[in-house]
């Protein structure tokens, strides 16, 4: 016999209130020099993005984009044609 075993995670800022509601987010924050993550619904994600900057991982290089390149048609070749 097989029984499926489905897993619900309920956001923890309204667990502490003893309310389950279904967890859809993530929220990542640090404690004590670590990133910690909080299962969130999106009412409680969408108010701790508003309150809080969002977390920048600063030990790895920064990629620079690369520039895009000007076309070589310029305005000025075409009026010397003519």
């Amino acid at each position: 016999m097989v029984t499926e075993v489905f897993t619900r995670k309920y956001c923890d800022p309204h667990a502490v209130r003893e309310e389950k509601v279904e967890a859809t987010d993530v929220i990542q924050f640090a404690w004590e020099g670590t990133v910690r993550e909080v299962d969130a619904c999106a009412e409680c994600s969408k108010e701790h993005a508003s309150l809080y900057e969002p977390l920048v991982d600063y030990s790895r290089p920064v990629k620079k984009r690369r520039a895009t390149k000007k076309t070589d048609s310029s305005p000025d070749s075409e009026a010397d044609d003519s």
